[in-house]
């Protein structure tokens, strides 16, 4: 009895000293981090506004192009825009300014979040570093809160607060960083 309440002291204290060790990642690194993702494809799961759930793809390729593919629609941001395609629609895509959204922060060219007024939230929740950005310039296009894991570093999910007060979630899985990802993925076609 005594060695099992010995064993169960030793890993509480082996948990509290792992959690003690996770510490907020400085914006320097989390800035190097997104620099350095290039390409990157996995699955996400999107938890909406209204509560609903969608799943599918992801595909990124840095600067500027994502590529979100969900059972009944793609969206791609390529060249400055996002591309919203419903693949049931003989619709064209609806299309918005990349710049207007808070997506653009991460999917900048050069990432530096140690520029002014960009960030409005930079915090530790007992296992992620949140950060949260804005456009410095228009704060009125929203936010983004990206949340990070470290050993190694890893970005996990991100919520943007849209201009309108809307509010979407996407969690990552587990993506697959580095790779060719063929230009032509971020063509506006619903496949």
């Amino acid at each position: 009895m005594a060695y099992v309440f010995k064993s169960i002291i030793a890993a509480a204290f082996a948990s509290i000293a792992s959690v003690a060790s996770a510490e907020k990642l400085p914006l320097n690194e989390i800035s190097k981090y997104l620099n350095a993702l290039t390409t990157a494809s996995g699955d996400f799961t999107q938890i909406n506004d209204d509560g609903t759930i969608s799943t599918g793809d992801i595909l990124i390729k840095r600067p500027g192009r994502v590529r979100f593919e969900y059972e009944d629609a793609v969206v791609i941001a390529n060249k400055g825009a996002v591309f919203i395609v419903d693949k049931k629609s003989n619709q064209p895509p609806e299309t918005y300014p990349l710049k207007r959204t808070p997506l653009s922060l991460i999917l900048a060219r050069n990432v530096d979040l140690s520029q002014a007024r960009m960030i409005v939230g930079h915090d530790f929740d007992g296992t992620a570093t949140v950060v949260t950005a804005q456009d410095p310039d228009n704060p009125e296009y929203g936010n983004i809160e990206l949340k990070f894991t470290s050993n190694p570093v890893e970005l996990r999910q991100w919520v943007i607060n849209d201009a309108n007060g809307g509010r979407s979630t996407v969690i990552l899985g587990a993506l697959n960083k580095g790779g060719n990802i063929a230009n032509r993925e971020f063509n506006i076609d619903p496949r």
